[in-house]
């Protein structure tokens, strides 16, 4: 079997091997094997290719693993829409009864109810916004 040939074996390996990994340190070596695969097909010997693979996945490994590293501490993305209303603070306009009141919330008047179905809330309270279920805001004070 020709060099080159296993070495873009080993390059499916490795590329197989970082899809179950969360690391991001086999993906690197495949970049490495790939690299050797055509050192080895352009008539380098196994020394050649081996070279160029250490060669090429410690560079790969020492300039790209940083910079993965970073995306793995990255906060979530924004939350938008009415789920970037959860736990903001509004006003209550109109008394929270079990069956319906209404807060300012943003800027917005939006019907409310009690996170708590017993729960009574005075108008003037200021409320956190617990969950948000179609247009009415459950609150909780």
């Amino acid at each position: 079997m020709d060099l080159w040939v296993i070495w873009v074996v080993a390059a499916a390996l490795f590329a197989a091997g970082e899809i179950f990994t969360i690391g991001f340190f086999l993906a690197p070596l495949a970049g490495g094997a790939l690299v050797a695969a055509v050192a080895a097909g352009l008539g380098g010997g196994a020394a050649v290719s081996l070279v160029a693979f250490l060669v090429a996945s410690t560079a790969a490994l020492v300039a790209l693993r940083p910079i993965a590293r970073g995306h793995l501490h990255t906060p979530a993305l924004s939350r938008t829409g009415t789920a970037a209303l959860i736990g903001c603070s509004a006003t209550v306009l109109e008394q929270i009864a079990p069956d319906a009141g209404s807060v300012k919330l943003s800027g917005e008047i939006w019907t409310a109810r009690a996170y708590d179905e017993d729960e009574v809330i005075e108008p003037g309270v200021r409320v956190t916004v617990m969950e948000i279920q179609g247009a009415t805001a459950l609150v909780s004070p």
